[in-house]
């Protein structure tokens, strides 16, 4: 296993600082246990509901389901540890647990379901909206693009091999739309959308603000529907999250160009401005902006951080379904913030470099990752390729600031 001996190497494996209690998103109540329904159904309830004893041995956080140990593990230097035993209990879970509810969630542009498991945990849903082998148009706009469900899968693989450990875990799933959506949902409005198709397939669409409608309908075969399901973070009433809109935003307009791409110096006023004129948030955004244009994302507006940890943490890498949309093109502008701001983290060049090296080629590692999902293939052999010479143009660009 090529992923494996990656995850051995000494560059995967430079100590986090310590983690201190200040430095957890929650301090967990040792005592707090969760403890499954007498009625023997695969319910959790919290301690103050049940009265049981906890086998000898065991500490109330071995009682915890998986989704739940994932968010107690949030620190701020990290979403989840490099050798994180849950991950792959989580990735099952999300791609196997029953499904109880599923709702619309409010906002964006196109249709997202909540999903919600028999032990509260919960997932974000994107269905799925075209082929693994069709392109985006050339003559599409990125604002106008479709939302790719392989995409959110590969992103958190990816975000994984580059060892930011930024995205929360996304598996892949094929959902039922009959029993696991339209039977089940609570949703009145979500439920107004169901129709039969003229092939007798089960069809829905939604209410969203650009393509929820009969002609961008999502289509089971009859009722077999593929999407990604991403562990969503924890609710932002228990962990609030901070909004920062990327200093390289594009414009979103058919013919206006946004600053950065009118003034070479740019780099030099974001320096000046904060949070950008102290600590490494300018080195995060920079890795931030190595992952789109490896997978071709040019829809990065945003990105988001858990408040509690202030300025002096890692950025959420959330929303990555417009990745890996092309793979006979590259898009050069999306690499702005590196190449204006000739900075790039030591740790994140050197793993960089060893990706491009035949051992750890980067396209092998993520075919290897990939290659556990429930979906696979996730991404046709193309984009896999791609990979491999958007790490060349990463590294060339780094050449070119250390020659200036």
């Amino acid at each position: 296993s090529k992923l494996a001996a990656l995850f051995e190497h000494p560059l995967y494996n430079i100590p986090v600082p310590e983690v201190t209690e200040k430095d957890k998103l929650f301090i967990v109540n040792p005592m707090e246990k969760f403890s499954l329904r007498s009625s023997g159904s695969d319910e959790w309830v919290s301690s103050s509901k049940a009265e049981t004893l906890l086998p000898t041995g065991k500490t109330a956080y071995d009682t915890y389901p998986t989704w739940l140990k994932f968010h107690v593990g949030i620190n701020r230097y990290e979403l989840y540890p490099r050798r994180d035993p849950l991950l792959p209990t989580l990735l099952r879970d999300l791609a196997t647990q029953r499904i109880i509810s599923s709702v619309q969630k409010s906002g964006g542009t196109q249709l997202k379901l909540i999903m919600t498991f028999p032990n509260y945990g919960q997932a974000l849903f994107k269905p799925m909206k075209q082929t693994r082998d069709q392109e985006t148009p050339v003559d599409f706009f990125y604002f106008s693009d479709f939302e790719r469900h392989n995409a959110e899968i590969a992103a958190f693989h990816l975000d994984r091999i580059l060892d930011f450990r930024r995205i929360p875990p996304v598996s892949g799933r094929l959902v039922n739309i009959t029993k696991e959506i339209r039977d089940i949902t609570t949703d009145k409005k979500l439920a107004k959308t169901f129709f039969i198709s003229p092939a007798g397939n089960v069809c829905f669409y939604g209410e969203c603000s650009y393509y929820c409608s009969t002609e961008h309908a999502l289509c089971g075969k009859p009722d077999g529907l593929e999407g990604s399901m991403a562990a969503l973070l924890p609710d932002k009433t228990l962990a609030k999250r901070r909004s920062w809109r990327s200093p390289w935003r594009r414009s979103y307009h058919k013919s206006k160009k946004a600053e950065w791409e009118l003034n070479p110096n740019y780099c030099a006023q974001v320096r000046e401005t904060p949070p950008y004129d102290r600590g490494h948030r300018l080195l995060d955004l920079i890795d931030m902006t190595i992952l789109d244009f490896l997978m071709g994302n040019m829809d990065r507006h945003h990105y988001e951080t858990f408040e509690k940890f202030g300025n002096d943490t890692f950025l959420l890498h959330l929303d990555n379904g417009r990745g890996f949309g092309t793979h006979s093109r590259d898009e050069p502008s999306i690499l702005a913030p590196l190449q204006q701001c000739c900075s790039i983290k030591k740790s994140t060049y050197l793993r960089l470099q060893l990706l491009a090296t035949q051992p750890y080629r980067l396209s092998d590692l993520l075919r290897e990752a990939l290659a556990a999902d429930p979906l696979a293939p996730v991404l046709a052999e193309p984009h896999l390729r791609a990979l491999d010479r958007r790490l060349g143009k990463v590294l060339a660009a780094v050449g070119h600031c250390l020659a200036r």
